[in-house]
């Protein structure tokens, strides 16, 4: 059989969206394909230390994270690669001489820095484990990285922040933006060049609308069942949702695994 090389998303994908558990048929089926001479890795746009507790539960080693500027291959950390600091602290000035709040990450932790309190008086605290720092007026340019954007801005005023493209972004919650990466196929490209690999044995499975980057003609792109439209529309494949053992029922559709 010839290797293949796999990327899996995890919110939706490797997971079941209503409680965020990883799938036991995902986690099966991930651990035949290795038993089967397979690379198996995921790709997601969450942060490193993040990813890294969702693959050591799956018995992962290999890694696309940060919005596919960090890469590990066999357990090792290749790149962690924060934002483009001249664009990230030129869009943090426009969300506050527009009087919009700002809080950034300034490592690839928990940890988040601002040097007023504006975001936490417009929208309050962020619903997941944050630790803050605050130091009063210190600028932005300060710092030596930044790997994410909070900006506490409506949707309806999103137009406002003309600077809101030179960075990737996504409305995880309503209340805010979250700028980050948004290169996962330049992850998954950088990975393969390492790898040696080749274009036709690249396999990507994801469900979202932050996974149409990976989703490439030059690679077997699978869509869960109940991905968005858009993401449907380029996959090679749409196989179930997560929850109706979609990533196994793909696998043994191409016969990448046995019953």
């Amino acid at each position: 059989m010839t290797k293949k090389y796999f990327f899996f998303d995890i919110d939706g994908t490797l997971t079941d969206r209503t409680n965020g558990q990883v799938v036991e048929s995902a986690q099966s089926t991930i651990k035949q394909l290795q038993e089967n001479g397979h690379f198996v890795a995921i790709a997601t746009g969450r942060a490193y230390y993040k990813t890294k507790k969702v693959a050591d539960l799956l018995g992962i080693k290999n890694i696309v994270s940060n919005g596919g500027k960090a890469i590990v291959i066999d357990g090792q950390l290749v790149e962690n690669a924060p934002l483009d600091h001249e664009k990230a602290c030129a869009l943090i000035h426009q969300a506050e001489e527009l009087g919009y709040g700002v809080i950034i990450s300034p490592n690839d932790s928990i940890d988040v820095f601002m040097n007023n309190e504006t975001f936490i008086k417009q929208v309050g605290y962020r619903k997941e484990p944050t630790r803050y720092f605050y130091e009063q007026n210190r600028p932005y340019e300060s710092l030596k990285n930044i790997y994410k954007i909070y900006i506490a801005i409506p949707r309806q005023d999103e137009h406002l922040l003309t600077l809101k493209d030179t960075i990737g972004h996504l409305r995880f919650v309503e209340d805010y933006i979250t700028f980050q990466h948004d290169a996962k196929d330049e992850g998954i490209e950088k990975t393969i060049d390492l790898l040696k690999a080749n274009n036709e044995d690249i396999v990507v499975f994801g469900d979202d609308f932050n996974d149409l980057v990976m989703f490439k003609e030059k690679w077997t792109s699978i869509a869960m069942g109940d991905a968005c439209q858009e993401l449907k529309d380029k996959a090679t494949y749409i196989t179930d949702s997560s929850v109706e053992n979609g990533i196994r029922n793909a696998c043994l559709h191409y016969g990448w695994i046995k019953e």
